[in-house]
């Protein structure tokens, strides 16, 4: 039995029952005084219990601060990761779903970049300084180790995952087939957070297995967008733009959201299926006939 200076909230023991009452379990806390007891309610068990049985529980501070125990424990051990849901968002780190009866602490330091509330996030289980429990978004050893080289992968694939990581380079994923893929910060369109799930293009295929990919589309199929959203825009707007291959690429993105070589490429598309007509100072809706 362990002695009851080691019993800590936030930690996971195996004590014995000793008596029961009407509305729970007492559990031996190691001090041969009842009165330290540590009550197993009955809302807290997960199976019936009886005296002399030894239980597996989570110890916590029930709202009155007293050491507390509850039969729903982590459903992963120390060491493992996992992707786990952000319960809540403190000013000094965040609490994280791990299967206990209550959530478990992620230290300021230990995430990567700014979770939120209901984020679902790759996190691994450990035990801090003082012996608690404790989580950490820091998994790139353990995700590394689990890892698997990318077989039968080409270019042009597509691999689905999880953020796990961004640095000034770009953004790692974790992928489903457990690969590791890597996402240049030229082929981000948009911002993109820790946790989220992302489906990518592979670009590369490197030596060791590891991927590189894009959230971009393929030129073509960006051109095609690309036609499709100016076409719009001239449908909406009199048949007309007044944009055209001399014009400032800040005035292009400032409409459309897309670079001048991608909207030169746009333009020759349209004017090739003679869907639109040049014109002084810009194009028009065209007549195919």
């Amino acid at each position: 039995m362990k002695d009851n200076f080691e019993l800590k909230p936030m930690t996971v023991a195996k004590l014995k029952v000793v008596r029961q009452s009407d509305f729970g379990a007492f559990l031996d806390a190691g001090t041969g005084n009842s009165s330290d007891d540590i009550l197993l309610h009955k809302n807290q068990q997960t199976a019936e219990v009886k005296i002399g049985d030894i239980v597996e529980v989570f110890l916590y501070l029930n709202p009155q601060k007293k050491l507390t125990a509850s039969m729903r424990v982590p459903k992963m051990k120390v060491g493992q990761i996992a992707r786990l849901k952000i319960l809540n968002v403190t000013k000094d780190g965040a609490f994280l779903e791990v299967g206990a009866e209550r959530g478990i602490f992620m230290p300021f330091a230990e995430m990567v970049g700014r979770p939120q509330v209901n984020d679902v996030v790759w996190a691994k289980l450990y035990t801090d300084k003082s012996g608690r429990l404790a989580t950490s978004m820091k998994v790139f050893d353990e995700i590394r180790r689990a890892s698997l080289p990318a077989q039968n992968v080409k270019i042009g694939d597509k691999v689905t995952g999880a953020i796990y990581n961004i640095t000034e380079a770009g953004a790692f994923l974790f992928s489903k087939e457990r690969y590791i893929v890597f996402i240049v910060k030229k082929e981000m369109p948009r911002f993109l957070k820790v946790g989220e799930v992302v489906t990518a293009r592979v670009t590369f295929v490197r030596e060791d297995g590891r991927l590189d990919a894009s959230l971009r589309e393929t030129i073509e199929n960006a051109m095609n967008s690309d036609a499709e959203k100016i076409f719009k825009y001239m449908q909406e707007h009199g048949g007309k733009i007044s944009l055209h291959d001399k014009s400032e690429p800040e005035e292009i993105y400032a409409v459309f959201k897309i670079s001048k070589a991608a909207f030169k490429r746009a333009i020759g598309h349209l004017l090739k299926e003679r869907r639109i007509e040049k014109i002084d100072n810009g194009f028009k809706i065209g007549n195919r006939e």
